[in-house]
């Protein structure tokens, strides 16, 4: 498979037609591109290009959508979930990074170690950096968007009280969740919904309206201290309603657009 480093992948990825569901499957033991289309996949070569062939959605063993350059996150970007969190509106994004090695695939299991106390689910847009990026303008900045998937940033609550800084506890291996596909779009639209169930009832629900930081002033804002580059994702913020999750669990976050992100919990 091309490399996630070769550019040519990623100029062909920034072509792609708006509005493609651009995912990573198992077929044959080699993990394939394909274009989710309705109930089918249409099968893509290492140049994205189709290949003829198909799978089926239903049963598809599907991987992380790409395997991320880094992992930026963005704490307390909404309006609601502040609120909830009684902290004040930030004056600029909240910054943290998780390492590449948290991230797993849909329908893989979140490992939750018996000495971690809580740990929480937190649903939130995932935005790819199709193209690198240096001190871009927020008017410029989603001409640097690949698309947008689904993303669990799984965090345990207590350690990160406990630290008094955020990476030990976001950084677990297998508590970067992400896919199942990227919707290759330049802008979300603000009305677009996220929603999370834990164990099938809605927990969190959210629209992008209600974002403190819009994507463009993310990516900007990014950009003004550090280079982005093509596979970067950017992880922007839980909307209200974040809660612990124990083995047993299982967390779906769903995203207008792009479709459902399951993953169940386990003893680590």
């Amino acid at each position: 498979m091309s490399g996630f480093r070769d550019n040519d992948f990623w100029n062909n990825a920034m072509n792609l037609t708006e509005g493609t569901l651009l995912a990573r499957v198992t077929d044959g033991g080699k993990a394939m591109f394909g274009k989710i289309t309705g109930d089918s996949i249409e099968l893509l070569d290492d140049s994205l290009k189709l290949t003829g062939k198909n799978a089926g959605v239903s049963g598809a063993a599907f991987k992380a959508p790409i395997d991320p350059t880094k992992v930026w996150c963005i704490g307390l970007n909404y309006h609601e979930h502040a609120k909830e969190s009684n902290l004040e509106v930030p004056d600029e994004p909240c910054v943290f990074m998780k390492p590449t090695t948290c991230i797993i695939a849909p329908g893989e299991a979140i490992g939750v170690p018996s000495w971690t106390g809580r740990v929480d689910y937190e649903g939130e847009l995932a935005v790819v950096i199709g193209k690198t990026c240096k001190n871009v303008a927020p008017e410029h900045a989603l001409d640097y968007v690949l698309g947008y998937s689904c993303f669990n940033d799984v965090s345990a609550r207590v350690l990160q009280k406990k630290d008094g800084q955020w990476i030990r506890a976001k950084a677990f291996d297998t508590f970067g969740p992400f896919g199942p596909a990227i919707l290759i779009q330049r802008k979300i639209p603000d009305s677009a919904v996220l929603t999370t169930k834990l164990n099938g009832k809605i927990v969190q629900q959210g629209p992008f309206s209600d974002m403190i930081f819009s994507v463009a002033a993310i990516v900007s804002h990014l950009s003004r201290f550090a280079t982005l580059e093509a596979g970067d994702i950017i992880a922007t913020g839980t909307p209200a309603g974040v809660g612990p999750i124990q083995p047993g669990d299982a967390v779906e976050i769903t995203i207008d657009g792009i479709g459902t992100l399951k993953n169940p919990v386990a003893v680590a």
